[in-house]
C-alpha cells in the first residue's frame, strides 16, 4: 500500500509494547518521544481505517441507488468529495519525511531596507501567515514583535503549534518581494519592498546544542508591541545575541523575564541547529555541482499587486488572486514547493 499501512501498524504495536514497559518511565525524554510517535501513528491508522470503511459504505450505497434518485446521488457526490479531501491530506503527509517535519516551529519575519514601505510589507506577511495558521487549525503565539516608527513592523517571531507545522512551513524561508503603487507615496509611484522569512523547527530536549555562556550577550528591554500594561512598565523582554554567528533571538510574550529568557534560548538552540543543517546542505550541493548559491536569503516569491499576480520564483507556479494569497491562501504554493524539494532529494 502506498501509505505503508502495514508497516505503520507494525511500528505502532512495537511502540505500544515499549510504552507498557515499566522501565520506560525511568527516561522521561524517551517516553515523551515514543508517546508522540505513538499518537501520530494512531491518528494516521484511524484515518486510513475510517477512509477504507467510508469507501466500502459509499460503494455499497452506490450499487443500491437508482439512476433517477437525484437527492441520494447528490449526497454520494458530496461524500466522495470529502473522501478525496481526506485522501489528499494523506498524500500530503507522505511528503513530510524530514526528521523534524512533525515538529512545531518558529517563523521569523524581518523587514528589509526601505523604512515604512518594508515595515508595512513585513506586517502584511505577519498577517498572511497568521491567517494561514488559523485556516490550518494550528495555534499561533506571537512571541516577539518590534513595531515600526510610523507603521508596520521591523520584525516578529511566531511560534506555530500543530501537527507537521515545520513540515508545512519549512520551504517558506527566503526573501519575499512586494511590488505595488505605494499608499505612502503621494505620487503613487511603483515601489519594491523586501522582507525575509526564516522558518526553523522547535527542538526537543534530546537534541544537544552546545552553546558557550561567554558567546552570549543578553539584553533586557521594555517590549514595544502589544502585551498589556506591564509591557510599558517593566523590562521583561529579553534579547539574546550569539556573538560568533550574530544570530539574535527575542521574546516578550510573558510577564516573567526568566520565562522570556528561557524561550529566547530555546529559539537560539533551534536556529543554530537549523543553520548548521543548511550549511551542510549547501556545502554538499556545491561539491556536487556548480549551482547558483542556495541560501535562505535568496528571493523565493514575488507579490505584484498592480498586476494581480503572485509568483513562486523557484517553481514557476503563480496565482492571480493576490487578495486571497495575502489572506492566507498558501497551500498550493507550499504543496508544489515541498514536492519540488522532494524531487531534488530523490535526484541527488
Amino acid at each position: 500500500m502506498i501509505f505503508d499501512y502495514d508497516l505503520k501498524i507494525k511500528h505502532f504495536k512495537i511502540i505500544s509494547n515499549e510504552l507498557k514497559s515499566p522501565g520506560i518511565w525511568k527516561n522521561p525524554k524517551t517516553a515523551k518521544i515514543l508517546r508522540q510517535k505513538s499518537s501520530s501513528l494512531k491518528i494516521f491508522i484511524n484515518i486510513v481505517d475510517q477512509l477504507y470503511k467510508n469507501l466500502v459504505d459509499l460503494n455499497d450505497l452506490l450499487e443500491l441507488t437508482e439512476e433517477y434518485d437525484n437527492i441520494l446521488l447528490s449526497e454520494i457526490h458530496d461524500q466522495s468529495i470529502d473522501l478525496e479531501r481526506t485522501l489528499s491530506q494523506l498524500e500530503i503527509s507522505r511528503m513530510f519525511i524530514g526528521k523534524y517535519d512533525n515538529s512545531n516551529c518558529y517563523i521569523d519575519i524581518q523587514s528589509g531596507s526601505g523604512g515604512i514601505e518594508a515595515q508595512d510589507w513585513a506586517s502584511m506577511l505577519l498577517r498572511m501567515y497568521l491567517r494561514w495558521i488559523d485556516h490550518k487549525g494550528f495555534m499561533a503565539d506571537v512571541i516577539e514583535e518590534s513595531t515600526g516608527e510610523v507603521t508596520g513592523i521591523k520584525s516578529a517571531t511566531i511560534q506555530v503549534i500543530g501537527p507537521y507545522a515545520y513540515g508545512w512551513l519549512r520551504t517558506e524561508s527566503g526573501v519575499h518581494r512586494l511590488v505595488r503603487k505605494s499608499p505612502f507615496d503621494s505620487a503613487k509611484k511603483r515601489h519594491t519592498s523586501f522582507a525575509s522569512v526564516f522558518v526553523y523547527p522547535e527542538l526537543d530536549d534530546s537534541i544537544n546544542i552546545h552553546i558557550r555562556p561567554e558567546d552570549l550577550r543578553c539584553d533586557v528591554y521594555r517590549a514595544s508591541g502589544a502585551g498589556g500594561q506591564h509591557v510599558n512598565r517593566t523590562e521583561s523582554a529579553v534579547r539574546i545575541t550569539h556573538i560568533p554567528t550574530n544570530i539574535v533571538t527575542q521574546c516578550q510574550s510573558d510577564r516573567s523575564q526568566h520565562k522570556n529568557k528561557n524561550q529566547a534560548m530555546k529559539q537560539l538552540r533551534a536556529k543554530l541547529y537549523e543553520l548548521e543543517l543548511q550549511k551542510k546542505n549547501y556545502e554538499k550541493k556545491m561539491r556536487e555541482s556548480n549551482k547558483v548559491n542556495i541560501t535562505w536569503g535568496n528571493q523565493i516569491r514575488s507579490y505584484i499587486l498592480d498586476n494581480s499576480r503572485v509568483k513562486d520564483l523557484r517553481t514557476g507556479f503563480e496565482k492571480r488572486n493576490v487578495k486571497a494569497v495575502l489572506n492566507g491562501d498558501l497551500d498550493d504554493f507550499i504543496r508544489i514547493s515541498i514536492k519540488n524539494t522532494l524531487s531534488e532529494i530523490h535526484n541527488d
